[in-house]
């Protein structure tokens, strides 16, 4: 699925997809995402309070999941910021090493500019 989350915790995973294309979902299957994902309630909490049953609840989050999934997989946002987040992150990593080592900035520039360069042609 998501190449550099797969690594991190599905919670975190959720929240992402969440955040990416959580607009695209339905507002009462946001709010039952928004309660089990980022509010961390129970299916049981969750059924009482919206009125459901508890297999109700699971059965929504989980169509919420696969479609959040499905989003991904057909538009790649999370991939895609996830890479230009990592890049950026080497940028700020090639500006510390200048800073503690005070190199030539003419050495850093061809890196950086590559490094830009590479976040241009992914966007």
């Amino acid at each position: 699925m998501i190449a550099k989350v797969t690594a991190m915790d599905k919670i975190l995973e959720q929240a992402l997809l969440y955040d990416f294309y959580g607009e695209l979902l339905t507002p009462h299957q946001k709010e039952v995402y928004e309660q089990f994902v980022l509010d961390d309630l129970s299916l049981s909490e969750i059924a009482e309070s919206e009125g459901i049953s508890r297999q109700g609840v699971h059965d929504l989050v989980r169509r919420c999941q696969k479609a959040l999934e499905g989003y991904e997989e057909k538009l790649h946002l999370v991939e895609r910021f996830l890479a230009v987040k990592e890049k950026v992150a080497q940028i700020d990593r090639i500006l510390e090493e200048w800073e503690q080592e005070r190199k030539d900035p003419e050495e850093i520039i061809p890196r950086i500019r590559a490094i830009s360069d590479t976040i241009i042609e992914e966007l």
